[in-house]
């Protein structure tokens, strides 16, 4: 996701700054190169021996003659992005207003000058975030195209985003951004069809592969929703490291019925739906209280309506992903799976896979258009393959609409 990105980041005076080194391990993990710059305040927190270390980098703490901030954001500067985390109130109306009295300051001023994306990360007590001046200075320097990863409101505090909301923003603003200006609509999860009050049908789906693709899709420039269902079968906490609240809308379902609804109203003002919820093939009429145990029990099973082909129906126009999971094992009968779902709904293309994937990291599928392609890796690398070929997709009927 950061893969070879240089990015400088600037650490300020906020107490949140004991999280620089976490914020630094996160980026290195996701590929990136990072270079510090520190100001005194922030100094007077974290050593800058300690973000040396976590960098492997010389941290920058003053402006001299080599100047510093022209060689790291500027034209033709190091970086490929400029990242504040953590931002204090000082620091964000001091970038409003051109004031250049600290190396971060600085560098700001230069990045911007240039052209630099610049992603601010602010923390700080929540009274200061709501203090008018405040919200100007951000309205102000958001109009520059500066973006801001919005802090936690937790405790009275406006606290600092995770590390993975941070990563995420820094990727998004370093591009490229092929999906720019495009809405897409991602389903994930499973859906549990109800038996009685206490139990339901479901499947073993994880929601991973659907959130990889939402993130990729929210990386590379895409306004994204995610209609999530539970997951094997717990349903994603908010406030967690991975929040999907990060990244994209977030709407929560549970039966089939209601992915449907949540799909078909999405899809309405989509550029894109990418169908990657595992959807009940099968509902039933549920119990209104609670089936006995210890007795032989029946279930009646009824055919789920298929979601996708009712997105096609009230979207004839609409580019479809779909997904298409098989037991089998066997390549020509995914391939052959995953072209009659194809030409039944019309869509752009289809990820075959097998079902053995699900809940775990590494994945094997194949992509199946007009061509077929294998594609091995994590979970978050065939998010951002299904997010470059979608970006491909809509590329092509954009030209053909003009």
């Amino acid at each position: 996701m950061l893969s070879g990105v240089n990015v400088a980041l600037g650490v300020t005076g906020s107490i949140a700054a004991v999280n620089v080194v976490e914020i630094v391990h996160e980026l290195r993990r996701r590929g990136a190169n990072v270079r510090a710059v520190m100001s005194d305040s922030a100094r007077g927190i974290v050593h800058p021996w300690s973000v040396e270390f976590a960098t492997d980098e010389e941290v920058i703490t003053e402006i001299t003659g080599g100047v510093e901030h022209v060689a790291l954001c500027g034209r033709e500067g190091w970086a490929d992005v400029l990242l504040i985390a953590p931002a204090t109130a000082n620091t964000v109306g001091k970038i409003a207003g051109a004031i250049d009295d600290t190396p971060v300051t600085t560098c700001a001023t230069t990045a911007l000058g240039a052209d630099l994306p610049v992603v601010i990360a602010p923390a700080m007590h929540e009274p200061m975030y709501d203090h008018p001046g405040v919200l100007d200075a951000i309205e102000c320097v958001e109009e520059w195209g500066v973006s801001f990863v919005s802090p936690r409101i937790e405790e009275g505090k406006a606290k600092i985003a995770t590390t993975d909301a941070i990563a995420l923003a820094s990727a998004q603003a370093a591009g490229p951004s092929p999906l720019s200006g495009e809405r897409i609509v991602v389903s994930a999860g499973a859906t549990a069809e109800s038996i009685d009050p206490v139990r339901v049908l479901t499947n073993r789906s994880s929601g991973k592969t659907g959130r990889a693709v939402a993130r990729a899709c929210y990386v590379a420039g895409a306004e994204v929703t995610l209609i999530h269902a539970l997951v094997g079968p717990h349903p994603v906490e908010a406030g967690e490291e991975c929040d999907p609240a990060t990244y994209a809308e977030v709407e929560s379902v549970e039966s089939s019925a209601e992915l449907s609804e949540a799909a078909l109203s999405a899809a309405a003002k989509a550029d894109a739906y990418v169908s990657v919820a595992a959807i009940s093939d099968y509902t039933i009429e549920p119990e209104d209280e609670k089936i006995r145990s210890g007795e032989d029990l029946s279930l009646d099973l009824l055919p789920s309506p298929k979601v996708v082909d009712a997105v096609r129906e009230a979207n004839p126009e609409l580019p479809i992903v779909g997904f298409k999971t098989e037991t089998s094992g066997d390549d020509e009968a995914m391939v052959e799976a995953a072209r009659e779902i194809a030409d039944r709904v019309g869509m752009s293309f289809v990820v075959a896979n097998d079902a053995s994937v699900m809940g775990e990291e590494e994945t094997r599928t194949l992509f199946v258009g007009d061509d077929v392609a294998e594609h091995r890796g994590t979970k978050a690398e065939i998010g951002e393959a299904v997010a470059s070929e979608l970006a491909g997709v809509l590329v092509r009927e954009n030209c053909r609409e003009e």
